[in-house]
C-alpha cells in the first residue's frame, strides 16, 4: 500500500482540476428546490440547449500514478511471493517494480513524486533482502507448536475436572455395549470426569484434534494392525499432540506420538542438526509401536500400566509398584506420592478420547475428515532449499514443508546420500528435471569457513559467534573433533549474518537509498551513506523504535544486525549491534 502522507500530497495536487469541474457541472445544471414537486416532461418536449449540448470533460489521467501504481503493484506480488517461500519470483516482481520507474520517461529521480516513491521502494525491498540473508542458507529452524499434552493437564489443574452428569455414566455404557474396544474402558468417575470435559470446555479442541488426525489415522492403523497393536491405540495422540507432527512440549517431548530424544533413538528414530525423524508421523509411528510392544511384555499386557509408563517413564512405574506392593494403576493412582499427578491424570485422560474417538457423533462431535497426503519421492543427489522445490512444483514452502515434517530446516540434509524428499503427487518428474539441470550453487545457499592453521573448532565457533555444537552438528562432527587446517566447514546462518557484518564498512542495502544500479538485480545499491559499526547500550525507557529513530535506521534493519535478539523486546543494559551514519 502507498504511503498516506503521499495520497494527501497526490490528492492536494488534484483537488484544483476537481474543483474546476465540479463547478462546471454546476454552472450547467438545473437548480431544484427541494420542496418543489417533480416535474414529468411530455414527450414532445425538448430539453434546453445548454443541457442538450453539453458533455462533461473527460477525466485526464495522471500518468505519474499511473506509474507509481504500476510499480506498487509489482511490488505487493514480490510480497505474495515471499509469503510463499518463492524467492526468485519474488526477486523478479521487485525487480520489475524498480525498472518501471527506471524506463519510464521520468527516470526514478527527476519527478518529485516518483523520486520519493522511489526511495521508499528500495527501502522497503532492500528490508526484504537482508531479511532474506538472515534466512537465506536455509539453516533457521522451523517453529514448532505447543504439544496438547500441556495444554490439556493446564486446563485441568486450572479448572480441574468437572464432576460428570448423573447421565452421563448410562450414555457411556450403552456405548460400550456397541463399540467393541480392544483396551478395557472402566466406567469410573475419572474416566466420565474427562468425557464431560471433553464435551464442554474442550469440545472445539478435541474435535479440531480428531479432524486433524483423520488424515493419519487409516496409516497409525495399519501399523498397529502389522504390529498385533490395540486399534484404540492408534487415539494416543490426541491427547499427547492433537496429531500435531511439530508440536513440542515443554520438556522437549516431540512430534506426532511426543518421544523424548533418547526413548526416540531407542526406538530408531534419527535426530541431527538438519532432521528430527520424531516430527515424520509415520516413522514415529514405527517407532511409536515398537515402543508399546516393549511396555506391553514389560507390564504383562496391562494396558493401563503400559500407558502410564508411556507418560511417565517404565522405571518410574516400577519403582512406584515395588514401593506401593500394588500392580493396579488405579490402586496406584489413589496414592499422590507414588506417582506424579501429570501420570495419574494421563491413564484416565487417553481413555476418554479413546471412547470419544470411537464414536464422536455420540457425544456431540460433528466434522469432516481429511484425506491423507499424497506424494512422490525424489532422492537428491545433494542440498537442497525447500524454496526452490516450492517453487518448481508451483507450492507454497508451507505444503513442501508439511510433507517433510520431520526436517528442521528450509535445506535438505548436507551430509545425506539420496536424501528421500517428499513432494506433491505428480510433479516428482518436474522436481528430478529441475535437479539435473540446475547447478549446484542455485540448489542450496551454503556459506562455508576454512580453517586456517592452528584453529580448534571451538575456536572457530567463538570467531564466527554461533554455538560450538550447532557448528559440529551442522558438519556431521563430534564437538570436540580435531579439524585440520584447510577443512572446509560449513557455517550455520547466525554467523552468516555476523560475518557480512563485522566489517566496519557499508551496512547491508537496508538503509541505502540510491539507484538500482542494474536491471536484474534485487536492489543492489551502493550507499550514499555509510554506516559504521558500533555498540548500544539500551537505556531504561528505549524501544527498538526509538533506537531505530535515534539511528536513523528500521527496525527491521536493528533486529537483522542482532540475529539473536528475542522478540520486539529490548531490556535496560542490554548491548545491541547497530550501524551509525558517518555523517
Amino acid at each position: 500500500m502507498l504511503n498516506v502522507q503521499r495520497w494527501r500530497r497526490i490528492l492536494i495536487a488534484v483537488l484544483p482540476f476537481v474543483a474546476a469541474c465540479g463547478s462546471g457541472l454546476k454552472t450547467h445544471a438545473p437548480v431544484v428546490t427541494p420542496s418543489s414537486p417533480p416535474v414529468v416532461a411530455s414527450t414532445s418536449a425538448q430539453p434546453s440547449p445548454a443541457v442538450a449540448q453539453h458533455v462533461p470533460p473527460a477525466a485526464v489521467d495522471d500518468p505519474v500514478i499511473t506509474l507509481i501504481a504500476t510499480s506498487e503493484r509489482h511490488f505487493q506480488a514480490g510480497q505474495k511471493e515471499l509469503e510463499q517461500g518463492h524467492v526468485d519470483r519474488a526477486k523478479a516482481e521487485f525487480n520489475r517494480a524498480v525498472d518501471v520507474l527506471l524506463e519510464s520517461p521520468y527516470g526514478a529521480r527527476t519527478e518529485p513524486r516518483i523520486r520519493e516513491h522511489f526511495d521508499r521502494l528500495v527501502d522497503r525491498i532492500s528490508t526484504y533482502e537482508v531479511r532474506a540473508l538472515a534466512a537465506g542458507d536455509g539453516f533457521t529452524e522451523k517453529k514448532y507448536e505447543p504439544a496438547s499434552i500441556d495444554e490439556l493437564l493446564s486446563v485441568s489443574t486450572t479448572f480441574g475436572t468437572p464432576a460428570a452428569r448423573p447421565a452421563l455414566k448410562d450414555v457411556v455404557a450403552a456405548d460400550l455395549l456397541n463399540v467393541s474396544h480392544d483396551v478395557s474402558i472402566p466406567l469410573n468417575q475419572r474416566v466420565l470426569a474427562y468425557i464431560e470435559m471433553f464435551q464442554g470446555r474442550l469440545h472445539d479442541f478435541i474435535e479440531e484434534g480428531m479432524k486433524r488426525g483423520s488424515k493419519y489415522l487409516p496409516m497409525i492403523q495399519n501399523v498397529f494392525r502389522a504390529e498385533g497393536l490395540p486399534l484404540d491405540l492408534a487415539y494416543v495422540p490426541l491427547v499427547e499432540s492433537a496429531f500435531k507432527p511439530n508440536a513440542l512440549s515443554r520438556v522437549s517431548a516431540k512430534g506426532v506420538w511426543q518421544f523424548m530424544a533418547g526413548t526416540a533413538a531407542e526406538n530408531g528414530l534419527r535426530r541431527d542438526w538438519y532432521i528430527d525423524e520424531r516430527s515424520d508421523p509415520e516413522k514415529a509411528t514405527v517407532a511409536a509401536a515398537k515402543y508399546l510392544k516393549t511396555l506391553s511384555k514389560l507390564f504383562n499386557g496391562d494396558w493401563h500400566l503400559a500407558l502410564a509408563s508411556y507418560n511417565g517413564g517404565p522405571g518410574r512405574l516400577q519403582r512406584a509398584m515395588s514401593k506401593s506392593g500394588k500392580d493396579d494403576f488405579w490402586a496406584l493412582a489413589e496414592k499422590p506420592k507414588i506417582l506424579p499427578r501429570e501420570t495419574r491424570e494421563y491413564v484416565p485422560m487417553i481413555l476418554a478420547a479413546i471412547v470419544i474417538a470411537r464414536n464422536p457423533a455420540q457425544y456431540g462431535f460433528d466434522f469432516e475428515t481429511e484425506s491423507p497426503h499424497t506424494y512422490d519421492k525424489v532422492a537428491l543427489p545433494r542440498a537442497v532449499d525447500l524454496r526452490r522445490v516450492a517453487e518448481w512444483t508451483d507450492r507454497s514452502i508451507d505444503e513442501i514443508q508439511a510433507l517433510n515434517p520431520e526436517l528442521r530446516r528450509w535445506t535438505t540434509p548436507v551430509k545425506y546420500i539420496d536424501y528421500q524428499l517428499k513432494v506433491p503427487s505428480g510433479t516428482g518428474d518436474i522436481v528430478l528435471a529441475k535437479l539435473a539441470g540446475a547447478p549446484a550453487a542455485d540448489l542450496a545457499s551454503l556459506t562455508y569457513y576454512t580453517v586456517k592453521r592452528g584453529e580448534t573448532l571451538a575456536l572457530i565457533a567463538r570467531k564466527l559467534r554461533v554455538g560450538r555444537a550447532d557448528l559440529a552438528e551442522a558438519n556431521d562432527i563430534p564437538a570436540t573433533a580435531h579439524v585440520a587446517a584447510g577443512q572446509k566447514l560449513i557455517v550455520p546462518h547466525e554467523a552468516t549474518v555476523l560475518m557480512a557484518a563485522r566489517t566496519d564498512r557499508t551496512v547491508p542495502v537496508a538503509d541505502s537509498r540510491t539507484t538500482v544500479a542494474q536491471s536484474g538485480q534485487l536492489a543492489e545499491a551502493a550507499a550514499t551513506s555509510p554506516r559504521i559499526k558500533t555498540t548500544y547500550e539500551v537505556k531504561p525507557g528505549d524501544t527498538l523504535t526509538s533506537i531505530a529513530k535515534l539511528f536513523r535506521t528500521t527496525v527491521a534493519s536493528i533486529k537483522s544486525w542482532n540475529p539473536r535478539l528475542p522478540g520486539n523486546h529490548v531490556t535496560s543494559g542490554q548491548r545491541l549491534t547497530v550501524y551509525r551514519l558517518t555523517n
